[in-house]
């Protein structure tokens, strides 16, 4: 069994996750979500990695069989692999990830790796995060919406990868994050291959099970 941690994007927090938490429990996992300062302008992007860290206190006492996997969800790509230069883990997961470069700041991140232009040539519309859920999660999953500081945003990444197993995954659906951009951006970050689950942007609400299964077979590679 494995323990995980899990590192929300811009304005979301523990809400948002519970259903895959549940999903990993249910297997014989432990999990446990970060909770992230986002509206705390005063707070940085180590600070929100040390809230990431703290939160590992939450797993219970039955961690620790393992070094966490650390999955980081689009803007938490800057926060994830920070937790691993404080703490050893057994991998980080980018799932729909931003992946930063030493040195670049989250709020240059869209132009520096072509997202806009991507994102401009692709067209589409619509909802681009709860398009794949009920009109009644959708409605509670932006109610549950923090404000998101630009704090982290204005600070340059301070780098770098863990000393740990890094995977990326793609939702198949996700319009914010489309599978497209994700594939070249990761190759060229991280020299990695992306693997597809499915749902949209926020598949840990509108798909959990299969994400669960994915996350656990990726846990089991990193032994």
């Amino acid at each position: 069994m494995a323990d995980f941690l899990f590192v929300p994007g811009a304005g979301c927090g523990p809400w948002h996750w519970r259903l895959l938490e549940r999903e990993m429990r249910v297997r014989g996992h432990a999990a446990v979500t970060a909770d992230l300062p986002c509206d705390d302008p005063s707070a940085g992007l180590e600070d929100y990695a040390d809230s990431a860290v703290a939160a590992l206190s939450g797993l219970g006492p039955q961690s620790g069989r393992r070094p966490p996997v650390v999955v980081a969800h689009s803007f938490g790509g800057l926060t994830g692999p920070l937790v691993g230069r404080r703490v050893g883990i057994g991998m980080l997961v980018m799932l729909a990830a931003m992946v930063p470069a030493v040195g670049e700041r989250g709020r240059d991140w869209w132009t520096a790796t072509g997202y806009e232009r991507y994102m401009e040539e692709a067209g589409g519309g619509g909802d681009p995060f709860f398009h794949d859920l009920s009109e009644e999660q959708a409605a509670e999953a932006a109610r549950r919406w923090r404000p998101q500081s630009d704090t982290p945003a204005r600070e340059p990444w301070p780098g770098g990868l863990p000393d740990a197993p890094v995977r990326a995954l793609a939702f198949a659906d996700d319009r914010f994050f489309p599978v497209g951009f994700l594939r070249g951006h990761v190759r060229e970050r991280l020299g990695i291959g992306v693997q597809e689950v499915g749902g949209g942007h926020f598949g840990m609400l509108s798909r959990p099970a299969g994400l669960a299964a994915c996350l656990e077979a990726l846990a089991a590679e990193a032994g």
